[in-house]
């Protein structure tokens, strides 16, 4: 038996001065600037594809993907365009819908559409080389491109790159700083490292293809638990991304806890697996610890936003 866990979201005084009240959608708003000085006409900082000039705190950007998307709104800027999931209907739901709805379509991850971006006028295009490498010329033609060398992994790190190049280093430093302090908390409420460490948590996805990730240490997710100092199974204890599995290796998905999510149009291949007699016959099934979340947030929530959102489900849903 499956059951959806309860939406609680459990944020440090810390956090929520960054942030605003940071809640599931829609009761998300935009944070407060933490600094309020005036910033240089110009800045240079140094991307995936070498040194960028861009203008002092732009508000006029575009997010090629959702890592873009979650470091602009986190500190204060609602982008003019963005791209969503090739597989998705919208962006990401974690935030409030007014926000969203200001929010232009730019395309696909991967495949930005070029017209529609510059008729938007951005001042700046936040992305990563591993999605939109080949259109960094067309890009940049465009406006001021900053790539990340990948998403996801190193997440924090691009995080500062994303700050350095909206001219919001020091808001990014209060946002980072506070999701260190809802790190310690929820480590604390969960019974403190010699607790979380004994408990192997399980991050499974169903993506197109019938394809079933297990997500690694080198993923977004991975090093949330990590910050936890959370355990991780055996198959997913390892330094990548993920580890791609089939049905008749689901052993490997197994853990004390179990998180699963299906992504893009999968549905009826995912269903016939969590229907199927290997599902039922992991331990954490077994024993009610699997546990349905929402891909947007947890696999696309790549940010401190969302980070913080995953935390106080993670803590519900660990607390048993």
């Amino acid at each position: 038996m499956h059951r959806h866990p309860p939406r609680r979201a459990v944020l440090g005084a810390a956090l929520a001065t960054a942030l605003g009240s940071c809640r599931r959608a829609p009761a998300v708003r935009p944070p407060q600037p933490v600094n309020t000085a005036t910033a240089a006409a110009t800045a240079t900082v140094t991307a995936a594809t070498g040194a960028v000039a861009v203008p002092g705190r732009p508000l006029r950007v575009v997010a090629l993907d959702t890592a873009e998307l979650d470091s602009a709104m986190t500190l204060g800027i609602t982008p003019v365009g963005a791209c969503r999931a090739a597989y998705d209907t919208g962006l990401p739901g974690y935030w409030p819908t007014t926000r969203l709805a200001e929010v232009a379509d730019a395309g696909t991850i991967g495949t930005p559409d070029l017209d529609r971006i510059g008729a938007l006028r951005p001042e700046l295009i936040l992305g990563n080389a591993l999605r939109d490498g080949a259109h960094f010329e067309a890009l940049r033609a465009i406006a001021p491109t900053v790539l990340s060398r990948t998403t996801g992994y190193p997440w924090k790190d691009n995080v500062q790159l994303h700050s350095r190049a909206l001219g919001r280093p020091v808001e990014a430093d209060a946002v980072a700083a506070a999701y260190r302090g809802q790190i310690a908390a929820t480590s604390r409420a969960l019974g403190g490292p010699g607790a979380t460490g004994g408990r192997r948590v399980s991050l499974v996805r169903f993506v197109p293809g019938g394809r079933i990730r297990l997500y690694g240490r080198q993923s977004f997710l991975g090093t949330i638990l990590a910050d936890l100092q959370l355990g991780r199974p055996d198959a997913q204890n390892v330094d990548q991304f993920d580890v791609e599995i089939t049905p008749d290796q689901l052993a490997g998905a197994d853990g004390d806890v179990l998180l699963y999510a299906v992504h893009g149009g999968p549905a009826a291949a995912a269903a016939a697996v969590l229907t199927g007699p290997a599902w039922h016959a992991l331990g954490a099934v077994r024993g009610h610890r699997a546990f349905p979340v929402d891909d947007q947030l947890w696999f696309e929530g790549i940010g401190y936003t969302g980070a913080s959102l995953i935390l106080a489900e993670l803590q519900t849903l660990l607390t048993y």
